[in-house]
């Protein structure tokens, strides 16, 4: 059985810099109950590969995973950005310092589908020529070269954690 639940009413609990939060009252197969929603502007994430089958990686301290992840290239879609391909070529520069003249949408995924609005734009940028950085303030983070091969296989051995990283290598994997 399919069940839609439909919104009878919503309240904005938190509003922050990079998402709010509200709490809606839904229709339930017994009657009402309540859904906690991350409202987020969405993001983009790709998997930039050098000609010689290399990922460009970063390596980044995670606050709220209390670690250094090692995924892709990423970051958020700032408000008033309505091109998720021109926040990619920002975030990679930004992030690595390459820029690339090929794009290729992969798809989009929804990190936390049970309680988050926000979709993560995947691609694939080749063409890849290497520049300096341009690290927002409050960024810190170690770029790396590494076989996509070796990288792919680290997810398969669970040795990657960041589920962004995950979905674009799987994607990513017959397209190359």
């Amino acid at each position: 059985m399919i069940f839609e639940e439909k919104k009878i009413s919503s309240e904005r609990i938190y509003e922050g810099a990079i998402m709010n939060v509200r709490r809606d009252t839904v229709t339930a197969p017994k009657g009402t109950a309540y859904r906690e929603i991350v409202e987020h502007n969405g993001a983009v994430a790709a998997i930039a590969l050098t000609e010689d089958r290399n990922i460009i990686m970063v390596k980044q301290f995670r606050y709220a995973c209390g670690e250094a992840i090692l995924e892709i290239p990423a970051g958020k879609i700032d408000k008033g950005e309505t091109d998720p391909v021109a926040a990619m070529k920002r975030e990679l520069k930004e992030e690595t310092g390459y820029t690339a003249s090929q794009v290729l949408h992969m798809g989009d995924v929804n990190p936390s589908c049970a309680y988050s609005e926000e979709v993560i734009h995947l691609y694939l940028m080749t063409g890849l020529t290497a520049g300096e950085q341009d690290l927002d303030e409050d960024e810190a983070l170690e770029v790396l070269e590494m076989p996509f091969d070796e990288v792919y296989d680290m997810a398969v051995r669970g040795e990657l954690v960041d589920s962004k990283t995950l979905a674009a290598l799987l994607m990513a994997k017959n397209r190359i």
